[in-house]
């Protein structure tokens, strides 16, 4: 599966915020095992580009410093656990129209004004942003928080209903940018027209996926929120067609500690027949086994990726109550016991629970 990438720019954003706060930012490459400084652009081995799982390794090294868990979905000070309770806010909803409607109650109560998200429709088409431009306010270029933030809300939607929604288009309300090769990555990032200078940071697609079920739970939300942000950072977009495959990956989610669900229940959520499903993966060259392994083992690399779980406590989650099965399962999987993995690379902390 080809990974994706972000520029590094995004990782240049996430480090000022650990050097304004005074701390060093060198630690927590090392422990991300980036192999350059996206602060020294000039440097030797500099990259433009990190994969989605480097990013994701760093972006939980910075949480973990600053305890803070907003994900960079909002501008505004609010306590470490708000994003947190906004998702668990959510996950109930009967359709994403509801859950948007819920954020954007959320943020209304707990977040200052620049942070509030708004939802209107119109002609078929609704709009969801935030960031609403004051009087007077001076329109400087499109900042990267922006851009990030506004990305990473589109996943998430796509993330809460299992399937890409397509934009028609991405507003911001800063100017855009004067390199044009970088405008250009704008519309890319997003599949869409991309357009500048409006009131707020907004994203408009089409209303019939507001009544899209939400196909997640809250033991698929609690995966989701240790792993954050790499399940959205590898989410299939449009842009990547939305397979078949893509879509029961994310229906079996990261979190198997109350086991996996069956074939026949993947194949009622898709809307489809066993049979069809089944014809449909093997179209795509994979099967409905491969795709639990592969999951199965993406799952246990983050989390063994996270040194304040151990390794009996990465078994758990993934559903074995035996943690010498885990350890055999892990091996077919990667050709390496778990803790052997987890001792490839220097990590930040002392992981606990690094026997084999």
């Amino acid at each position: 599966m080809n990974e994706r990438s972000f520029p590094s720019r995004f990782v240049r954003s996430l480090l000022r915020l650990v050097v304004e706060r005074g701390h060093d930012h060198r630690p927590l490459l090392r422990a991300a095992e980036l192999d350059f400084d996206p602060m020294e652009p000039g440097s030797p081995g500099y990259r433009d580009r990190v994969t989605a799982r480097e990013y994701s390794r760093l972006y939980q090294q910075v949480l973990s410093l600053l305890q803070d868990r907003l994900y960079g979905l909002t501008h505004g000070a609010a306590s470490p656990g708000a994003f947190r309770m906004m998702c668990y806010c959510i996950i109930h909803s009967d359709g994403l129209g509801q859950a948007i409607d819920r954020a954007c109650e959320f943020y209304r109560i707990f977040f200052e004004a620049d942070a509030r998200m708004t939802r209107d429709a119109a002609g078929g088409l609704v709009r969801v942003g935030y960031g609403q431009r004051r009087p007077g306010q001076q329109r400087g270029e499109v900042a990267t928080a922006d851009l990030y933030g506004l990305h990473v809300w589109h996943r998430l939607f796509c993330w809460l209903i299992g399937r890409p929604i397509e934009l028609a288009a991405v507003q911001f309300r800063d100017r855009q940018p004067a390199d044009d090769h970088r405008a250009e990555r704008y519309a890319e990032l997003f599949g869409c027209p991309v357009h500048y200078g409006g009131e707020r940071n907004a994203m408009v697609f089409a209303d019939h996926y507001l009544d899209h079920a939400l196909v997640h739970t809250e033991q698929s939300l609690k995966a989701f929120l240790r792993a954050a942000p790499y399940p959205l950072m590898v989410l299939p977009g449009v842009e990547e067609g939305g397979s078949v495959s893509e879509r029961v990956r994310a229906l079996l989610g990261h979190d198997f500690s109350q086991g996996l669900p069956g074939f026949d229940a993947v194949a009622a959520a898709m809307g489809v027949s066993p049979a069809t499903l089944r014809r449909r993966l093997q179209r795509e060259g994979t099967s409905f086994q491969t795709l639990k392994d592969e999951c199965r083992c993406e799952a246990a690399t983050l989390y063994l990726a996270n040194p304040e779980l151990s390794i009996h406590a990465v078994a758990t989650l993934m559903g074995f109550t035996d943690a010498s099965a885990f350890h055999r399962s892990f091996r077919k999987w990667t050709g390496m016991t778990p803790g052997a993995w987890r001792r490839q690379a220097p990590r930040h902390g002392d992981p606990a629970g690094q026997s084999d």
